[in-house]
């Protein structure tokens, strides 16, 4: 089993991928795994044999076990990349509290224990920096054997910029204990002119990758598509430009995402993506638009254009011959 090839830009690896290989409109309304009856196993493996990189969403609804995780170690070849979604506890959103590891139900407060959503300010301190511990010792075998590629932490709309919010990113990159932090700001005034230079200097002072997007625009919760690497790790996320979904409600994460993006606007970040390659070792490339086969077939349009881009406007280097490499032609 060998992992996809990635391109090379730079000297810099780009890791092209979508942010999940398990969404039931893929699997099931789609026709980009050969059968309907593959396995979870021959799912990971087939995905990984046409992507180096992975977002694990799943992460974000429920903390992972040990044993999950080392299964996807054993169902991926060395040199496959995940990146991992933090919970959604660890980062301030609502949660379902059935998520919630049962022994540490004593640690949420009386008042919260029969609410639908739970939040990290329900539990006392000793619980949270459990639940802490916890997740990170269950993608413990993804570091150990090299897959992990970071760990998103995805703040909420409404986690704007103040002294608290910037003591909590701080404090959520030292818990991760030397595992890459990912940090994607969801409240534009991060962003502004008044506060985009504090916002990339504190992820840089942190070590932590500032995740850039692509959205829609024009709404009060669109971020503006800064392009900017804090680490050695840059990260790209594509959410799709569906303007009619972006502030609705809807039935499931995937239909909100829901938009297949034209080449010419794939081309658009071509040299956005030339330009963090040459400013970080490696580069993540993720597609969000995970509605059907929207995703994977992006991601191949990607690939497609990067080679060509590679062709046209980085100087020959010579062939990159290493396991999960390939020339940038």
């Amino acid at each position: 089993m060998a992992v996809a090839d990635a391109l090379e830009l730079h000297g810099a690896a780009v890791l092209v991928g979508t942010c999940s290989w398990t969404d039931a409109t893929l699997v099931k309304e789609t026709s980009w795994y050969p059968r309907r009856s593959m396995t979870a196993a021959e799912r990971l493996a087939y995905y990984a044999g046409r992507f180096p990189v992975v977002e694990v969403d799943s992460t974000y609804y429920f903390p992972p076990t040990p044993e999950l995780a080392r299964s996807w170690v054993e169902r991926t070849p060395a040199g496959f990349t995940m990146d991992v979604k933090a919970w959604s506890l660890l980062t301030g959103h609502p949660t379902f509290p059935h998520s919630l590891w049962p022994d540490l139900a004593t640690e949420v407060a009386p008042e919260h224990r029969d609410k639908r959503r739970l939040y990290d300010s329900h539990l006392s301190p000793e619980g949270l920096e459990e639940s802490w511990a916890r997740f990170l010792h269950a993608i413990g075998p993804l570091h150990a054997a090299g897959r992990l590629g970071g760990v998103l932490l995805q703040y909420p709309r409404w986690f704007g910029p103040s002294a608290a919010n910037r003591r909590r990113i701080a404090d959520d990159v030292t818990r991760l204990d030397g595992v890459r932090a990912f940090v994607e700001l969801r409240h534009a005034r991060w962003l502004d002119d008044d506060d985009c230079e504090g916002t990339l200097g504190l992820l840089e002072e942190l070590g932590a990758a500032f995740v850039c997007v692509d959205e829609p625009a024009g709404f009060p919760s669109s971020v503006p598509a800064v392009q900017a690497a804090t680490a050695d790790v840059a990260v790209v996320r594509f959410h799709g430009r569906n303007a009619g979904t972006w502030e609705a409600s809807t039935t499931t994460a995937a239909e909100r995402f829901r938009y297949r993006y034209r080449r010419d606007e794939l081309a658009e970040w071509l040299p956005r993506l030339d330009d963090l390659a040459s400013s970080a070792e490696r580069l993540h490339v993720l597609m969000n638009n995970c509605w059907r086969d929207e995703a994977v077939t992006n991601a191949t349009d990607l690939v497609d254009l990067l080679r060509e881009w590679g062709a046209r406007h980085v100087a020959p280097a010579g062939a990159a011959s290493g396991a999960g490499e390939a020339p940038a032609e």
